[in-house]
This record gives structure tokens, C-alpha cells and sequence, in this order.
């Protein structure tokens, strides 16, 4: 019963569904990170609080900026490329990560220092871009390979969603890492 309504939602609002499930996804990974960090790796007593203007980056970025970029992305790619065989997985791997990938990192760090506030918007990506694709490469292509081999289109935007639970916990790491002077 409640599988055929959600259903019904992917079906009648797909845009909408896809970009609150992914939107959650990215929150949840941020606030899982700021937890983990608080309790594992952290020396204050008590520790610092949960950064609730950093939950909000990573909404605006998740909710508005990459679920959209990547439900048009998908629905492009599909109508594109039809079909799941080798040959047409393998065109779908690398244009998404040769064409978008890099295009949601730049994303997401520009975005990020924006909404920070930082002087120097593109300092971070400067020093992080190529850490973070190669990272990326290593995440991504297999899950890709599963999405695209495996998962129906209506509901790939979600199980990516669900990647990037882990994905961003990962770009949480890697966003943490202090800049080089």
C-alpha cells in the first residue's frame, strides 16, 4: 500500500519526489558527518553544536541545485542513449563522468563558498577539484555501472540519492580537509 503511493508521487511529481528524497539524502550525510566528527574526533567538552547553517548549504545544494541538474541529466542521458547493454552503459559511465561530474564539483564547492561567504569563491576548488574527481572516479563509476545496468529510470535519481549518502559523507571528509597556504 505505502509503496504503491510513493509510487503514484515518482510518477505524478517526479522532479519534486527526486529532488526531496535527494535533498534529504545530503542532509542526512552532512548531519551523520558533523555527528561522527563530534563524537569520534573531537576534544571539545562539550562539543560544538550541530552546524545548522551548514545543514542548510547542503539542502539549498542537494534540494536546489543538484536534484534538478541531475533528474534532466538522467532524463537526457536515457532518452539519449536507450537501453542497458554494454556498449551503451559504458557511453553512459563516461559522459556522466567526464562531462558531469566535474561540472557538480565545481558545483558544489563555488556554491559552498558562496553561500560561506568566502572572499576568494574559488580557492577550495582550486586546491580540492582533482582530489575530489579522482575520489569520485573511484565512488562513482561502479555505482554508475549499477544504475545504469540495473535500476529503472524513474528511480534513478533516488538510488543515486542514495549513493550520495555515502558520496557526500565522503565530500563532507574531503570539504573538512583544512586549505594549504
Amino acid at each position: 500500500m505505502a509503496l504503491s503511493k510513493i509510487r503514484a508521487v515518482f510518477q505524478k511529481y517526479p522532479l519534486l519526489a527526486n529532488s526531496l528524497v535527494y535533498g534529504t539524502m545530503y542532509v542526512t550525510a552532512e548531519f551523520s558527518q558533523q555527528v561522527i566528527n563530534r563524537k569520534y574526533f573531537s576534544n571539545k567538552v562539550p562539543p560544538d553544536p550541530i552546524d545548522k547553517a551548514s545543514l542548510l548549504r547542503y539542502a539549498v545544494v542537494g534540494c536546489g541545485i543538484n536534484s534538478n541538474l541531475l533528474y534532466y541529466w538522467y532524463r537526457w542521458l536515457d532518452r539519449t542513449l536507450p537501453g542497458s547493454n554494454l556498449k551503451i552503459v559504458t557511453k553512459k559511465l563516461l559522459l556522466d563522468q567526464c562531462l558531469l561530474t566535474p561540472q557538480i564539483v565545481v558545483i558544489f564547492y563555488v556554491s559552498m563558498s558562496i553561500m560561506e561567504g568566502k572572499e576568494d569563491i574559488f580557492a577550495e576548488l582550486q586546491q580540492k577539484f582533482i582530489p575530489t574527481f579522482q575520489t569520485s572516479c573511484l565512488f562513482w563509476l561502479p555505482a554508475q555501472c549499477i544504475n545504469f545496468l540495473f535500476i529503472p529510470p524513474m528511480a534513478r535519481v533516488v538510488y543515486v540519492g542514495i549513493c550520495s549518502f555515502m558520496w557526500v559523507n565522503i565530500l563532507c571528509w574531503l570539504k573538512q580537509k583544512k586549505l594549504k597556504q
